[in-house]
């Protein structure tokens, strides 16, 4: 079943992404249904399928270019300039739910769910939730007195931030420190505490603005420290489970 399964991601991969050029994909947000290049798309993706099938299981693999089409012109009609993220998602995800299927059909399989439930599952979701989502608001209610003013010290003409950066770069900064200590590799949280020192020098080196500098120094340290005690709990309560 392993073997079926990697072919058939393969062939997804190869039909959506490696094998179609983006003129084919502004063609088809271009022109819908009317777009050559869907049609051309998806005989790539059947194409991919029977050769890495070896014109085997003819069946899924007709199930599998069919349900591809409907779902690529269904996300074509809804597509726009707001929604085409989270389109792309539910895209991939109807997609591989497609190639579940046609994996069952052409052998059949069964899931275990109870492994979800156990304990050692649920101990790591608990501390990915709070190394992500949960640190971020504690962050946020500790250095809300410091917000406003940082924000009328910020001078004009910088440039500004992107909506939502801190907030992702704190979850990846946590993400890593969390997982560099499971994986016990204390020296590369230092080798990260580095490397962020260095992109965020242009904010630190501006002597005229103190109040910024401690204000990320804060921040990082907050951030490093929540993740650096998460995983060492984490660590404790997995070896005593």
């Amino acid at each position: 079943m392993m073997l079926l399964a990697l072919k058939l991601i393969l062939a997804h991969f190869l039909g959506d992404f490696v094998l179609q050029p983006a003129h084919w994909v502004s063609d088809k947000l271009e022109k819908k249904g009317r777009s050559k290049y869907l049609y051309l798309h998806i005989g790539v993706h059947a194409l991919a399928l029977l050769l890495l099938m070896q014109f085997d299981y003819l069946g899924p693999i007709l199930f599998i270019v069919v349900t591809h089409f409907l779902i690529d012109l269904g996300k074509l009609s809804l597509t726009n300039p707001k929604n085409y993220r989270w389109l792309f998602v539910v895209d991939q995800v109807l997609h591989l739910v497609a190639l579940a299927i046609a994996l069952y059909w052409m052998s059949p399989f069964t899931l275990d769910l109870s492994s979800i439930y156990s304990e050692s599952t649920l101990l790591i979701i608990t501390f990915l939730a709070f190394v992500t989502y949960v640190s971020g608001i504690i962050m946020r209610m500790l250095l809300a007195p410091y917000i406003d003013e940082i924000a009328k010290n910020d001078e004009p003409g910088e440039g500004g931030s992107l909506k939502n950066a801190g907030t992702y770069i704190g979850m990846l900064e946590r993400l890593f420190v969390f997982g560099f200590i499971l994986m016990q590799q204390w020296a590369a949280i230092g080798l990260l505490i580095a490397a962020k020192s260095v992109f965020r020098f242009g904010d630190l080196n501006k002597g005229k603005n103190r109040k910024l500098t401690e204000y990320v120094l804060i921040g990082t340290l907050l951030s490093f420290g929540l993740a650096i005690l998460s995983g060492m709990l984490y660590l404790h309560l997995a070896q005593n489970l």
